[in-house]
């Protein structure tokens, strides 16, 4: 198992005895994407990884996992809904239907 070269998050203070939190994402099959599984809890990078494999891949239900510290996930509240995504709903041509898919491309 290897870890991004920055991947440890900052050490907590002198009164913070918990350890840093890590969000799990499981792989079920190749090919599919990533989900969220839950957190863990884990000093470093490594340990997060072995947490959610233990926690979250016990029964075989994941082929991959990935750990992310919480404290770097930027994330839009539902109070953006209309100035973050509206703009994109004048973009037609991002639309899936301009798209050709490629010949041996498998469609769900």
């Amino acid at each position: 198992m290897t870890t991004a070269p920055n991947s440890t998050p900052a050490t907590p203070s002198a009164g913070d005895s918990q350890w840093p939190l890590w969000e799990v994402f499981t792989q079920e099959a190749p090919g599919a994407a990533h989900q969220h599984a839950g957190s863990v809890h884990a000093v470093d990078a490594e340990q997060a990884l072995q947490n959610a494999r233990d926690v979250y891949a016990r029964r075989r239900e994941a082929i991959s996992i990935w750990v992310v510290p919480s404290i770097t996930i930027c994330a839009s509240t539902p109070e953006d809904v209309g100035p973050f995504f509206d703009p994109a709903n004048d973009k037609a041509y991002r639309h899936p239907q301009f798209y050709k898919t490629p010949r041996g491309v498998r469609v769900f």
